[in-house]
């Protein structure tokens, strides 16, 4: 007798073959069988009319915190998630000094809008080495499977410490602890290094993060040191200022390991074109032999402006700040006041940078959110503020103070920063063809009063397979490998992401035809009563971790299969000879 069956569904099994009708039998946590199943298990599940997947894989997180206090890793687990890699970015917890804990939550903070009030409550610190960070983890009970990179800015500065956060020159005695330490990280379990070399990683203070100038000396060191252990992904986060410099060291990394390195790939709204030389580079690179991935994301990053985000177009008005410390509620009544709502609206915005003033003034960049009972995150240009402002003959400040002050203040307006300098998605649909990219930059668990992109699994088989109208659509199958299959394969987590015999058995039961995402909302629950925005999904009908049920018609069952995923992970004999 099998453990689990599921019936009758429509599999799509994560290698982009077409779907077909067939069962799947799991026993001990694997795939047992895919086909025609005559043998009962201990549980069925009736999947008729209903798709079979493998769990999504999401290599792009920002967890570190999280995961030492919460066992489900919400948005995540409601969206098909069976597995996250966190440690992204250059920015996590481990190494760390006694003394430097308050300076790691800080960097966390100001990069990854994670109240620092959350962190400094929910994280025990029961380690110092990156070893003992993963040894905590794995004493935690959990719902899905977690795996972590060693940071650069925690290992740099525990290694240099001020000079390190200040992005002194590193000795060479300096780097050689530095490749040490990520050594010793890798050979714990880490999944491979990350770091930061972009202006937008900054501190509270608006100094950039550790190893943001960090020379190719320090960066080819610490990918040799990845070497030695055998494996690891590199991954960065780069402005590419002088592409050709990054390159460079990225591919003599590459090509004398033959290890992997991942960098974030999205359109500038100032360069808008660059990215295709990125991806000229990258097809050149791995003609050369090195290889190197392009990481993209599957629509805008976007910010959600309302009352209680961390940023709206309002936040600097005199009338506003006066209001602006009240409990939400209290704040609300005034802000429902005409008098209240005239001051606010009618003072004038001053002068801001170039960030602020896409806050401030970028009306023609920001869009009301859900549209027709829909969300809305390929709009039209002339869907925007600006542009409905000028159709009704008001000011674009009230056409958002309205919008603002819908569903009782839960309204909520979207400015695209990255990813969308044309108003439309043809770009991104390019990115997905290429061959050097794969999905990622869903940045869960990050950017908690600002911006919502846990959901991005459940937005690539709702949007871009089923309901995108404004240009090409995806097969299913294709969007299925691709965050399966492909992200886990770049990490090494071969034993996952297909449904075949011997493959872990994670897996997402889906009702298409209902699979949506809801409007995000502002909770409440993390630590210290610290905010986050959340997304919620519908059409998950069962979501399986290690043959384990987890999740059942969007709600948890208690089951807690999850691991902390420790190095690579090996394929079963038939996958290992595909």
């Amino acid at each position: 007798m099998f453990d689990l069956v599921i019936r009758g569904g429509e599999v799509v099994d994560g290698t982009g073959a077409a779907k077909r009708k067939a069962d799947v039998a799991i026993k001990d946590g694997k795939i047992a069988k895919v086909g025609f199943v005559s043998e009962k298990g201990a549980r069925e599940i009736d999947a008729t009319g209903l798709l079979v997947t493998p769990g999504w894989v999401d290599i792009h997180t920002h967890y570190d915190g999280q995961v030492t206090w919460d066992s489900y890793l919400s948005p995540s687990c409601w969206h098909g998630v069976t597995t996250v890699v966190m440690g992204n970015c250059g920015v996590g917890f481990a190494p760390a000094r006694p003394d430097r804990h308050d300076w790691l939550i800080s960097v966390m903070e100001a990069v990854e809008d994670i109240p620092g009030a959350a962190l400094a409550e929910g994280i025990k610190w029961d380690w110092e080495t990156f070893p003992e960070y993963l040894d905590s983890l794995d004493r935690r009970p959990r719902v899905l499977d977690v795996a972590a990179q060693a940071p650069h800015s925690a290992i740099r500065a525990y290694v240099m410490d001020q000079r390190g956060a200040a992005n002194d020159v590193a000795t060479p005695e300096e780097i050689a602890e530095m490749a040490r330490i990520t050594r010793e990280a890798v050979e714990a379990g880490a999944l491979g290094f990350s770091t930061s070399r972009t202006a937008l990683h900054r501190t509270r203070d608006g100094e950039v993060i550790p190893g943001t100038f960090a020379g190719a000396d320090e960066m080819i060191a610490i990918g040799r040191a990845l070497g030695e252990a055998g494996h690891g992904v590199f991954e960065l986060a780069s402005d590419m200022t002088i592409p050709e410099d990054e390159f460079a060291w990225m591919r003599t990394f590459a090509k004398e390991t033959g290890l992997p390195v991942a960098y974030s790939l999205l359109q500038s709204p100032v360069q808008p074109d660059k990215w295709r030389d990125m991806l000229a580079l990258t097809a050149e690179a791995r003609q050369d032999g090195a290889d190197i991935t392009a990481a993209i994301a599957c629509r805008p990053t976007g910010l959600v402006l309302g009352w209680q985000s961390t940023v709206h177009p309002f936040m600097r008005k005199t009338a506003y700040r006066a209001i602006a410390h009240l409990p939400f509620a209290e704040r609300l009544q005034h802000l429902k006041d005409p008098a209240v709502r005239e001051a606010i609206i009618s003072e004038p915005e001053g002068p801001a940078e170039r960030l602020g003033a896409a806050f401030f003034h970028g009306f023609d960049k920001m869009f009301r959110l859900e549209r027709d009972g829909r969300l809305d995150y390929e709009p039209r240009a002339e869907d925007s503020i600006a542009a409905e402002a000028a159709r009704t003959g008001r000011a674009p400040e009230a056409v958002i103070y309205d919008m603002l002050m819908e569903n009782d203040g839960q309204g909520y307006i979207y400015l695209p920063l990255l990813n969308y300098a044309r108003f439309d998605f043809e770009h991104i649909v390019e990115m997905m063809k290429d061959p050097a990219t794969v999905l990622s930059l869903s940045d869960g668990g990050a950017h908690c009063g600002v911006i919502c992109d846990a959901s991005f699994p459940t937005y690539m088989l709702s949007y871009w397979v089923r309901d995108r109208v404004r240009g090409e659509r995806f097969p299913l199958e294709q969007i299925v490998a691709k965050q399966t299959r492909d992200t886990a394969r770049l990490y090494g987590l071969n034993d996952r992401g297909v449904l075949a015999p011997g493959m872990k058995a994670d897996v997402n039961v889906i009702d298409f035809d209902k699979l949506s995402i809801r409007a995000p909302e502002m909770v409440f629950d993390l630590p210290a009563n610290g905010r986050r925005l959340i997304q919620r999904a519908e059409g998950y009908v069962a979501t399986i971790v290690s043959g384990v049920v987890t999740f059942e018609n969007g709600e948890a069952t208690g089951e807690m299969p999850g691991k902390l995923i420790r190095g690579p992970q090996t394929a079963p004999v038939l996958m290992a000879a595909e």
